[in-house]
């Protein structure tokens, strides 16, 4: 039998091999989004400034996360409730880059983007259709036909209802919340520093809040199941 300091350790190990195992798998495209998001707009920044000044800088640096996110949005080919909430984005993020406008108005114009983004989360709960439903029922479809049968029986129950509601609202408030940081960084943060930040802020956010999503998913559902086995829902 496995002594507590053995399992600890086994399982230490067993995360480090996942690690290595999704770093194999997906390290590449890891890379890629790091040139991408992180390197290549402060290079292009730093590359522009001189000739363009701040304004055409940073709708220079703007392009390479813009044309990513083109590029993998038609790598997928993927016409679901996920796809196309990801699609608006980046059609949003294109019109602020057509636009123009102030240095300040061109940092902040992805974060606008977030923010609106937060606000169809919430508006979906107003009017009694969770987003987060929607999005994991693209999920599930492309998944399986009987996790996603098995998921669409819930619909209806009372704890179900809660549970979609209340994570179509933490993600809401969160992005809402991100977006709100990131434009007091703006103001506060030299051009350069914030091009480096950003992109942090924003990973930060999006990892917490999926890594949040999944832990309180498995939750629920395990408290759900629970719920059902004593006829509570």
């Amino acid at each position: 039998m496995m002594s507590g300091v053995q399992m600890t350790e086994a399982g230490a190990v067993s995360r480090i091999d996942q690690a290595a195992t999704y770093l194999r798998g997906h390290g590449l495209r890891l890379a890629g989004e790091a040139l991408v998001n992180f390197v290549l707009p402060v290079v292009i920044f730093d590359w522009a400034k001189p000739t363009y000044g701040e304004v055409g800088g940073l709708l220079a640096s703007s392009a390479p996360p813009l044309l990513w996110s083109l590029v993998e949005f038609v790598r997928r080919r993927r016409v679901d409730a996920l796809s196309m909430l990801v699609l608006a984005g980046i059609m949003l993020s294109l019109l602020a880059f057509l636009g123009g406008g102030g240095v300040r108005f061109l940092q902040l114009r992805e974060k606008l983007v977030t923010a609106l983004i937060g606000l169809v989360f919430l508006g979906s709960v107003a009017i009694g259709r969770p987003l987060i439903y929607q999005l994991a029922r693209a999920g599930l479809a492309r998944k399986s036909a009987a996790e996603l049968a098995e998921f669409e029986a819930l619909r209806g129950g009372r704890f179900f209802e809660r549970t979609m509601t209340l994570m179509t609202l933490v993600w809401g408030f969160g992005l809402l919340g991100e977006a709100a940081i990131a434009a007091i960084l703006v103001f506060v943060l030299p051009i350069r520093t914030y091009l480096m930040v950003g992109p942090v802020l924003g990973y930060a956010a999006m990892g917490g809040l999926s890594l949040w999503n999944v832990w309180f998913g498995k939750r629920q559902r395990r408290i759900g199941a629970s719920r059902r086995a004593r006829n509570l829902d």
